[in-house]
């Protein structure tokens, strides 16, 4: 069959040379996280690697993540050696910069296999709509602005999850997808969300016989579980020896931390603090109780503690027991009828059930809905419909991660730019779909569209014009109330479409 154009390799090579100007943009605390990171891996015997403290920037990532840092500090020792010193923080020389934007761009290339291979395993009409969303997760403004100037190695990570899924679509994969995902779950445990997805997929594709659900096929269960247990030892083992594993728990797992992120996640946890703060001013009217010390809890913009005003408190219990529920909903569909672009959805609805309802959501953590919605937006057209709002929300939703005035233009531009792109492109390429579009969601999504536009004006330029420094919460609070909506409008829309897609295959099932 005839090359498509443009490839992913040519987008990678004009991609990267855009990448490379933005080596002296502006770079958040996570570029000194990192750079900590190299210096700990590389100066410290392993034992002390999750005792070190010497940085309030402390390793928190499973130990595949760390081997893989030290890894990047044998060659950093080449560029600058001064960066690998523990008590030499907040060093930003410019090898230092150079060299750890370059790795981040060097890495990426996994993400560019793995969606090669995407492209590849797909056929006929269906390789020309993989092209092109492989091309737009490769183009994304989120990993541009979290990774190339924020300061990431998502394009890494999720270049291993998109490996795992593509290994996923055939039968011969399903083993080798197991364990690339363990491998994951080892270099960074946000991933763990999706792993109810997997587990169902694998438990009836792989480990349950095609003709009965209780027939055991013992030898792949075997061969799968001592292949996680393998993987899982290489990463822990070593600390599991010196019995350092709480301690590593403790590290991945901070619950001390508040419900809300420092800039509230576009989730519904951030719909509940924005009505918190309209009760604030409406509860004495309606003579409802309001606690005077929580008054400035969720608008002080610090990691900490969320109290809330008016509303009752939200507990990490509760925020589990939300996530579970509204995870399980989908997996018996994907337990019913375990095919391939059912698994992507389950794993896509995993990650918006623990992006909307976790505890301590960042708000990067929008890519896990996105990159995987991406494979499968371009199904139907009712499958798009649900996408694109959250494509608009999930992308905005990061503006405030660039406040400077260098950054503004390129955040806003490129972002612009790319929605404009890849919409026009999907709503040509995606299919009619086989059952009726929903009028009222189509029309949501153009409303809702519409009103971003002004919306970013006003919190990106507008409201500093007017009120100057004061108020400086209200444009993250409207941003991220307003992306909250797109998302959760997505996720309903979505959920709509995945439980009505597939009905006659189901149904036999």
């Amino acid at each position: 069959m005839t090359e498509i154009y443009p490839t992913i390799a040519q987008c990678a090579i004009v991609a990267t040379a855009f990448k490379i100007l933005l080596f002296p943009a502006y770079k958040s605390t996570d570029f000194e996280v990192h750079r900590n990171w190299l210096a700990i891996t590389n100066s410290l015997p392993i034992w002390e690697w999750y005792y070190e403290k010497t940085s309030e920037w402390t390793l928190d990532y499973p130990p595949f993540f760390a081997y893989f840092e030290w890894i990047l500090s044998q060659v950093a020792k080449l560029a600058d050696p001064a960066m690998l010193r523990v008590y030499n923080l907040g060093y930003d020389s410019w090898q230092t910069v150079y060299f750890q934007r370059f790795t981040v761009i060097a890495t990426e290339l996994m993400l560019v296999y793995a969606l090669q291979l995407f492209i590849e395993s797909s056929h006929g009409v269906t390789k020309r709509a993989a092209q092109a969303a492989a091309i737009s997760v490769f183009l994304s403004p989120g990993l541009l602005i979290i990774d190339h100037i924020h300061f990431q190695y998502n394009g890494a990570m999720y270049g291993i999850l998109v490996l795992s899924l593509v290994f996923a679509r055939h039968k011969s994969g399903l083993l080798v997808s197991g364990l690339v995902f363990a491998a994951l779950l080892c270099m960074k445990h946000i991933y763990l969300y999706l792993a109810p997805a997997y587990f169902i997929y694998l438990l009836r594709m792989y480990c349950l016989s095609s003709h009965s659900i209780f027939r055991i096929r013992f030898l792949n269960c075997v061969k799968l579980g001592s292949g996680i247990l393998s993987i899982f030892g290489l990463a822990f083992g070593p600390f599991a020896l010196k019995n350092q594993i709480p301690q590593i728990l403790s590290r991945l797992f901070p619950f001390s931390r508040g419900l809300c992120h420092a800039y509230w996640a576009p989730n519904v946890w951030a719909m509940y603090s924005f009505v918190d703060r309209v009760l604030i001013f409406v509860a004495p009217r309606l003579g409802l109780p309001v606690k005077l010390e929580a008054i400035n809890s969720v608008t002080r913009g610090l990691v900490g503690d969320t109290a809330f005003a008016v509303l009752p408190e939200i507990t990490p219990r509760i925020c589990f027991a939300l996530t579970l529920i509204f995870q399980a909903i989908p997996l018996v569909k994907l337990f019913l009828c375990p095919k391939w672009d059912i698994f992507i959805g389950a794993v896509t609805l995993c990650g918006y059930s623990s992006f909307l309802f976790g505890w301590h959501v960042h708000e990067k953590a929008i890519l896990l809905v996105i990159i995987p919605f991406s494979l499968i937006a371009l199904k139907d057209r009712r499958h798009l419909s649900a996408f694109r709002p959250l494509a608009v929300s999930g992308h905005v939703s990061l503006f405030p991660l660039l406040f400077t005035p260098a950054e503004f233009p390129i955040k806003t531009v490129y972002t612009i730019f790319w929605l404009v792109l890849f919409l026009m492109v999907f709503d040509r390429t995606a299919p009619a779909s086989k059952r009726p579009r929903f009028f009222l969601f189509d029309r949501f999504t153009i409303l809702y569209i519409t009103i971003s536009i002004p919306l970013i004006i006003y919190c990106s330029l507008v409201h500093q014009v007017i009120f100057g420094k004061s108020y400086e919460f209200l444009p993250l609070m409207f941003m991220s109330s307003y992306s909250a909506i797109g998302v959760v409008g997505s996720w309903v829309g979505f959920m709509v479409v995945y439980f009505t897609s597939d009905y006659p295959e189901l149904v036999r099932s």
